[in-house]
């Protein structure tokens, strides 16, 4: 497997570039936030994922750690293959895919280019567990993920429910609190007025 390539940019035709590493051209295809963090650099290391099939070797290449993580993730969901992947990643930053999940905003992840509502559904059902699981090295992305697993959550999540409201309602409520140290009375009191 290749992990990881550095080398100097020769050309830039997104979603492709082509990467030289000691002598050899690597066409690698990148998401659109990996050519925006790029910029105007030409010595680079990207972060890369060896996509093979039958007919085919594609070189999928990331800015970030994390976009590779989430790239491996969302390509572990069947129906979403590594093209459709890198589009998701080209639509939405990190944080903004792992809050659309947490917070099951389908219609959010609908609006990337080759994904329906029932893929972003599934993808949702999927990715919910896994993503809370996952380290990232960005703390925006890391914010995102955690943020609805504070540890008074499970007690505010269940208040909340005893009040009348829908599990669904009540995690949307919880994950509009930004600050993970309250406790659990204070998690509720800032989940309710932010309602």
């Amino acid at each position: 497997m290749i992990g990881k390539l550095t080398g100097t940019i020769l050309t830039k035709n997104p979603p492709e570039l082509l990467l030289e590493v000691g002598g050899i051209g690597y066409e690698i295809l990148c998401p659109m936030s990996s050519f925006y963090a790029i910029g105007e650099q030409i010595n680079i290391s990207l972060h890369t994922h060896l996509s093979i099939k039958e007919d085919s070797h594609t070189l999928f290449g990331f800015a970030s750690k994390d976009e590779k993580t989430i790239f491996r993730e969302l390509i572990r969901v069947s129906g979403v293959g590594p093209k459709v992947a890198l589009a998701i990643l080209s639509y939405l930053e990190i944080n903004q895919l792992v809050s659309a999940v947490q917070n099951e905003d389908d219609a959010l992840i609908a609006k990337t280019p080759g994904i329906g509502k029932k893929t972003a559904q599934k993808l949702i059902v999927e990715l919910k567990d896994r993503l809370a699981k996952l380290n990232f090295i960005d703390s925006g992305a890391q914010t995102a993920a955690t943020n609805s697993h504070n540890q008074s959550n499970p007690q505010a999540l269940s208040a909340l429910q005893s009040l009348g409201f829908k599990v669904k309602e009540a995690e949307k409520m919880l994950a509009n609190v930004s600050d993970n140290s309250l406790s659990t009375e204070e998690l509720i009191r800032q989940a309710l007025q932010n309602k």
